[in-house]
């Protein structure tokens, strides 16, 4: 008979344990860093010196092909930033953004004080030809930014992936004179002005932010980019036309549904006319990608509502429109819709006035150049494409938003 104790006198042990395939796929070094940068980006780390964290982080994350002509070396991206720590300071940033909502767009970024940028959102980057028959672009006033928010680049399925597409130092330049045309649009009415924005103090000894602020208030500045990528000289104008200005910041958003038929037709907008800004600056815009571009930076605008923040801190992000850490002194209403072009004559461009050329831009400036998105576009300072800064923050299956389309004619 067997002896029903028996079990109980067996070895108690664990289970054993199953043996786990040896790591075959590489340790990316940049997934090593702590805290993270998707983190940092985030503010849900803190850091002491950011400076010292990204130019290390990018520093690791550099390609070693990266030595083209509009490459930013990292000790000059150090000093860039470093001579800019100050109220003085007018450094600029031009980001990559692949948002998993609102898509790819660019973010042009401005510091005003030694904490802080004004920002907006533009849908398809900066404009590069001068002859191009869409040389404007809409541009979405963002949140105020953290200026160390310009280091930046990094990745998460939550934000999608963030890249420095050019960097330097901008110069706020007076509003070009001209002749008043007998007929005046509102919008030029309300600067009370033949010429130029008589409340913007012009003189070499006034500081760029200062400069910047003024021309904000103005709602016309006028400014040259002297970045990596761009080229010399590269000047651009924004405006804001009065149909678009207030002061209040907008409520929360509201849930978004789907929608189930096409949008209607918006009436042209009767300020996009030449006598509203410099002849160089403006040219007609067909009502349909006029229509088209307004709803895609709406949604590039949308990917700073800070969802992924708790309900305190949204609500107080959106009653001062900046981020913590930043401090709106200058006035930033999000999403007001101000229009970007390029300002050719300061860009060095020339327009014909006969021969088979007439009209068109030609003599000095510089070689066209269109922005192409996220799986062409590099980095100034790493040399990474987007599926780069994707991989070496250790993101995978992120499906970005499609039907991105560079301009091109």
């Amino acid at each position: 008979m067997a002896d029903p104790l028996r079990s109980l006198k067996r070895a108690i042990s664990p289970p054993p344990v199953k043996k786990l395939a040896p790591q075959t796929r590489p340790v990316n070094a940049a997934l090593a860093i702590d805290p993270s940068p998707a983190a940092v980006e985030a503010g849900r780390a803190d850091v002491r010196d950011h400076l010292q964290y990204w130019t290390e982080e990018l520093a690791r994350v550099r390609r070693n092909d990266h030595t083209k002509a509009n490459a930013l070396a990292i000790e000059a991206f150090r000093d860039l930033y470093a001579r800019n720590s100050n109220d003085e300071g007018h450094h600029f940033v031009i980001h990559q953004h692949d948002h998993p909502v609102s898509g790819v767009h660019y973010d042009l970024r401005l510091q005003f004080s030694a904490t802080s940028s004004l920002s907006w959102s533009i849908p398809y980057g900066v404009p590069g030809n001068a002859n191009s028959i869409r040389p404007n672009r809409m541009a979405i006033e963002t949140r105020v930014h953290n200026v160390w928010n310009h280091l930046i680049e990094s990745a998460s399925h939550a934000t999608g992936s963030l890249l420095i597409w050019d960097t330097g130092e901008y110069e706020v330049v007076p509003r070009p004179s001209r002749k008043r045309k007998s007929r005046q649009t509102d919008d030029e009415l309300s600067t009370g002005s033949d010429t130029e924005i008589t409340s913007t103090p012009r003189g070499a000894s006034l500081a760029e932010p200062t400069k910047l602020r003024h021309a904000f208030q103005d709602r016309h500045i006028h400014l040259r980019l002297h970045g990596t990528r761009l080229p010399r000289n590269y000047t651009i104008a924004l405006r804001l036309p009065r149909q678009n200005h207030r002061t209040a910041q907008p409520s929360a958003p509201k849930r978004r549904r789907r929608r189930t038929s096409a949008p209607k037709p918006r009436p042209r907008n009767p300020e996009n006319t030449d006598s509203d800004t410099s002849p160089s600056t403006s040219t007609t815009t067909s009502s349909t990608s006029t229509i088209q571009e307004s709803a895609a930076a709406k949604d590039a605008a949308a990917a700073s509502d800070d969802q992924d923040r708790d309900a305190a801190e949204q609500a107080s992000i959106r009653s001062s429109n900046a981020y913590p850490g930043a401090n709106n002194d200058i006035g930033s209403v999000h999403q007001r819709q101000w229009f970007l072009s390029l300002d050719r004559s300061a860009s060095g461009f020339v327009q014909s006035s006969s021969g088979a050329e007439k009209g068109r831009w030609t003599r000095g400036g510089f070689e066209a150049f269109v922005v192409r998105g996220r799986d062409v576009e590099r980095s100034v300072v790493t040399g990474r494409r987007a599926g780069d800064v994707m991989d070496d923050c250790g993101v995978e299956g992120y499906k970005g938003r499609k039907m991105w389309r560079a301009i091109t004619e």
